[in-house]
C-alpha cells in the first residue's frame, strides 16, 4: 500500500511538472484566447439576448391568455349581484374568469419587429466573429514578438560567449606582454556592453511573454512560455494578387463589413416600424367569467327564491364576451412623424458608416499591401548588410589576431555585425507579420507553417 501511494505521488508530481512546463504553439494561443477572452464572453451573452429578442418578437403574433379571480367581503351598502338592486347587508363575493387578446393588424409593426430581431441576432454574430478576428491578429503579433525577442536573446548570448573567449585570450596575451593593457580594457568594455544586451534581451522576452499571457487571460506568467521554434519566412504568393483583388474578396467575407451592412438593414427595419405608427391598430378580444355571492337569489320554479351553492352559481352566472377594437391615430403630438424622421436620419448615418467602413478596409489593405513589399525589401537589405558586416568582421578578426588592428577598431567591427544581426531578426518577424496580415485579409487562416 505504501509503495502504491508513493507511485501515485510520483505520477502526480510528474503530471504537475509537465503541465507547468507546457509550451504553447501559435494555434493553441489563438484558440485559447478566443475561447477565454472576457469581451468575447460578453458578446456571446449579447448574442443570447438578441436570440431571446427574436423569441419575444415571435410571441407578439400569438394571442395572450390571462386568468383572474377575486374574493371579497362587503358589509353595509352594496349592490346585490343577482338583482342589481341596492342592499344593506354583509355579503361574500367571488368572481373569476379568463381573457384573451390578439393583435390583428398594427401597420405591420409586429412583422417588422420580428424581421428586425432576426437581423439583430445575425448582426451580433458578425460583431462577435469580428472581435475574434481582431483577437487572432493581436495574438499572432504578440506571439511573433516573443519569437523575435527570444531569437535576439539567443544571438546576444552567442555573441557574449564569443567575446568571453576573446577576453580570455586577450588576458593571456596581455600578461605575456604581447598586447597592451588598453586592448584588454577595450575587450572588457565590449563584454560588459554585451552582458547588458543579454540582460535587456531577457527583460524584453519576459515583457513580451507577459503581454501575450494577458491576451490569453493567463496570470501564471512564470510558467507560461511559447514553443521553442525558429520560423523561416513562409512561402507565399499573396502578392500575385493586386490590392484591388484582395479588397474585393475581403468585402465578401470580412465580419466587420458584414456587421456594418447589417446595421444598415436594421436601420431600414426601424424605419418600417416607425412608419407603422401611421396606421390604425385592430385587435380582437375574448372574455369568459362567472361569479358567486352568498346573497344571490335564484327562482326555484315554485314561485320561490333560493341561494344556489358555489359550484351551481359558477355555472348559472357565467358568461362570455368577445369583439374587436379599432384604434385610429389622429393626433399624437407629432410623435409618429418625428419617429419616422429620426429613423430616416439613423438610416442615413448607418449607410454613411457602411461606406466609411468599406473605405477604411480598402485603405487598410492598401497599406498592408505596401507594407509587405516594404518590409520584404527591408529584410533583404538587412540580410545583405549582415553578410557584408560579417565579412568585414571576419577580416577584422584576422587582422586583430595577428596584431594589425587595435582592440577599439575590432570592437567597432563586432558592434556593427551585432547590430546588423539584430536588424535581420527584427525585419524578419516584421515581414512575417505583415505577410500574415495581408493573407488574413485574403481569407487565409493565421499559421506560421
Amino acid at each position: 500500500m505504501k509503495n502504491s501511494i508513493t507511485i501515485l505521488l510520483l505520477l502526480f508530481t510528474v503530471a504537475v511538472s509537465t503541465a507547468q512546463m507546457r509550451q504553447w504553439t501559435l494555434e493553441e494561443c489563438v484558440m485559447y484566447a478566443v475561447e477565454n477572452n472576457l469581451t468575447v464572453q460578453q458578446f456571446e451573452l449579447d448574442l443570447e439576448n438578441a436570440q431571446i429578442d427574436r423569441s419575444d418578437a415571435l410571441g407578439d403574433f400569438l394571442p395572450n391568455l390571462n386568468g383572474n379571480t377575486t374574493a371579497s367581503s362587503n358589509t353595509g351598502f352594496s349592490i346585490n349581484p343577482s338583482t342589481n338592486l341596492p342592499t344593506n347587508s354583509t355579503q361574500f363575493n367571488v368572481s373569476m374568469g379568463v381573457s384573451s387578446n390578439v393583435t390583428l393588424f398594427d401597420g405591420l409593426r409586429n412583422i417588422n419587429r420580428y424581421n428586425r430581431a432576426k437581423m439583430s441576432a445575425i448582426a451580433n454574430q458578425y460583431r462577435l466573429d469580428n472581435l475574434k478576428d481582431d483577437i487572432r491578429l493581436n495574438v499572432a503579433n504578440a506571439y511573433l514578438q516573443v519569437l523575435s525577442n527570444k531569437e535576439q536573446l539567443k544571438t546576444f548570448k552567442a555573441q557574449y560567449a564569443v567575446t568571453e573567449q576573446d577576453l580570455k585570450r586577450t588576458k593571456e596575451l596581455v600578461e605575456a606582454g604581447s598586447l597592451p593593457r588598453g586592448d584588454l580594457l577595450e575587450i572588457e568594455a565590449t563584454a560588459a556592453n554585451q552582458e547588458q544586451q543579454v540582460i535587456n534581451g531577457e527583460s524584453l522576452v519576459l515583457i513580451s511573454r507577459v503581454n501575450l499571457a494577458q491576451l490569453l487571460q493567463i496570470t501564471d506568467y512564470e510558467n507560461f512560455d511559447i514553443a521553442e521554434e525558429e520560423f523561416a519566412i513562409p512561402p507565399s504568393d499573396i502578392l500575385d494578387n493586386s490590392a484591388k483583388v484582395i479588397f474585393d474578396k475581403a468585402l465578401t467575407f470580412r465580419n466587420d463589413i458584414k456587421f456594418s451592412e447589417s446595421n444598415v438593414e436594421l436601420a431600414k427595419q426601424d424605419l418600417k416600424i416607425a412608419k407603422g405608427a401611421y396606421y390604425p391598430t385592430l385587435s380582437g378580444f375574448f372574455q369568459y367569467g362567472s361569479r358567486y355571492s352568498d346573497i344571490t337569489l335564484i327562482p326555484d320554479g315554485n314561485n320561490g327564491l333560493y341561494t344556489p351553492g358555489f359550484t351551481d352559481q359558477l355555472w348559472i352566472l357565467d358568461g362570455i364576451s368577445y369583439g374587436a377594437q379599432l384604434s385610429v391615430p389622429i393626433f399624437n403630438g407629432w410623435s409618429a412623424r418625428n419617429g419616422v424622421k429620426r429613423s430616416k436620419i439613423s438610416l442615413a448615418q448607418a449607410e454613411l458608416q457602411f461606406e466609411q467602413d468599406k473605405l477604411d478596409l480598402e485603405n487598410t489593405i492598401q497599406q498592408a499591401y505596401v507594407d509587405v513589399g516594404t518590409f520584404e525589401k527591408a529584410y533583404e537589405a538587412a540580410q545583405k548588410t549582415l553578410d557584408a558586416r560579417q565579412l568585414a568582421y571576419d577580416y577584422a578578426k584576422e587582422r586583430y589576431d595577428v596584431g594589425l588592428m587595435n582592440a577599439f577598431d575590432f570592437s567597432q567591427a563586432q558592434s556593427r555585425v551585432d547590430n546588423a544581426r539584430a536588424d535581420v531578426i527584427r525585419t524578419k518577424y516584421d515581414y512575417i507579420f505583415r505577410l500574415k496580415i495581408l493573407e488574413f485579409y485574403f481569407g487565409l487562416p493565421i499559421s506560421l507553417n
